[in-house]
């Protein structure tokens, strides 16, 4: 495991812990890549609960209950879809804190204005108005799929920070 991953993830788990809070996931283009990060830490059960990978669309919709017009209008590689992947986390479990993630890692699957590189990431609270779901799109290049997966899970362990 990427030593840069398993400090953040350390980092990330300490700060949540301390707050008594509980950690949950939602992953397509990295594909397990956070939950992994956060799991390669020993005791990291006490905070973090479970992680979703769901790189279909078939699979956003029947494990985080991501509407079919969502995905038809917008696209899995949206601001959309991610704010509903996170909101789907928090209903389908007892999470506190919740990241999603979706993007184009490559080398294919670019379509016009979402190129290789494109990730999109949501984080939700709970008990917070589900407007105020925080979105953030990357633009992280060719660099390559696994350097994009990598850039991305960094990304998103960075949101699950207090």
């Amino acid at each position: 495991m990427d030593a840069e991953l398993v400090t953040l993830a350390e980092q990330v788990l300490a700060a949540n812990r301390a707050l008594g809070r509980r950690i949950a996931v939602a992953e397509s283009c990295t594909g397990g890549l956070v939950a992994a990060a956060l799991t390669e830490i020993p005791g990291s059960s006490d905070v973090f609960d479970r992680g979703f990978v769901t790189y279909s669309n078939e699979a956003k919709m029947e494990l985080l209950g991501v509407s079919e017009d969502v995905l038809a209008t917008f696209g899995a590689v949206s601001p959309a879809t991610a704010w509903a992947m996170a909101q789907g986390v928090l209903a389908h479990s007892p999470a506190d804190i919740a990241v999603s993630i979706t993007g184009i890692a490559g080398p294919g699957g670019a379509t016009p204005g979402k190129p290789v590189g494109m990730v999109v990431f949501a984080r939700a609270l709970r008990g917070q108005d589900p407007e105020s779901v925080v979105a953030d799109t990357r633009q992280f290049g060719d660099l390559g799929r696994a350097e994009v997966r990598r850039q991305a899970a960094l990304v998103a362990l960075n949101l699950l920070k207090p």
